[in-house]
């Protein structure tokens, strides 16, 4: 490569140089990252509008919610994730653990002291032991769960139901009914997510992760509503101040497959 010569040609060369060293360092850090596990997943999303002030007790100092002014994520400031982990499997290939899970967790969308978006769990139930606390340290294990999904044809048309209730010994408590006529959905450019800890916010994961997602009911957006019938209750314990009757739901969210890699930095 032939530089110009004066002035100009030594701007041009730093600057080339300097961003060979940043793509350098672009790829010295996705070298670093470690895979912990890959999964196969489907998961129902509730996005919803809890008290600022409640949700504020959650985030660390420094943390601060990260609110949609527009778009389907409208208003949102928590997210209800119900989740069958239908495969989980390690670097190896083999199965981790019992190789599958079912768990529910909220998850705010919040900027870090940075100012980046990212993702803050602030809590979750699962069913499985080994699974709480879990890698945010916030899990509690939900004993005896039930979860129930069902898809019957019915002439021309599917309908959907899915019940799912876990429970804390504490008193902490998550349940969803809902009945829908599902779409085929619309799948999502493969992305990079962080999720950080709310107990520990020096913690986190890196979820590489597509999916396809079916939006049934959106008060934003408006598309036509397949949602048939439909309950949701969170409370007790320390869930309570965030389900205190005012919460309400923005969007109903079928997220028909999610395949991810789990990779810690």
């Amino acid at each position: 490569m032939r530089w110009a010569s004066g002035q100009s040609g030594k701007v041009d060369m730093i600057a080339a140089m300097k961003q060979v060293l940043f793509l350098a360092a672009l790829a010295t850090m996705a070298m670093a990252q470690t895979l912990q596990e890959s999964s196969s997943e489907t998961r129902f999303q509730l996005d919803l509008k809890v008290s600022d002030t409640a949700l504020a007790s959650y985030l660390p100092k420094g943390w601060m919610p990260n609110v949609a002014a527009q778009g389907a994520a409208k208003d949102c400031n928590l997210r209800a994730v119900f989740i069958d982990r239908i495969t989980i499997n390690g670097p190896d290939g083999k199965p981790v653990g019992k190789g599958s899970n079912r768990l529910v967790y909220l998850v705010a969308p919040v900027k870090d002291p940075t100012g980046a978006n990212v993702q803050l769990v602030i809590g979750g139930l699962t069913e499985d032991p080994a699974d709480a606390p879990g890698p945010f340290g916030v899990y509690l294990l939900a004993a005896n769960p039930t979860v129930r999904l069902l898809t019957e044809q019915m002439g021309l048309q599917s309908r959907t139901t899915q019940d799912w209730t876990f429970a804390a010994a504490a008193g902490e408590r998550l349940e969803l009914h809902i009945v829908f006529e599902p779409g085929v959905g619309n799948k999502a450019n493969p992305n990079e997510v962080k999720f950080y800890s709310a107990k520990n916010p020096s913690f986190f994961q890196i979820s590489k992760q597509e999916q396809v997602l079916d939006i049934l009911r959106n008060v934003t957006t408006n598309p036509p509503d397949r949602v048939k019938e439909f309950s949701f209750k969170g409370s007790g314990g320390s869930f309570a101040k965030l389900f205190d009757g005012t919460e309400k739901v923005l969007s109903w969210d079928n997220i028909v497959w999610i395949n991810r890699s789990v990779l810690l930095p």
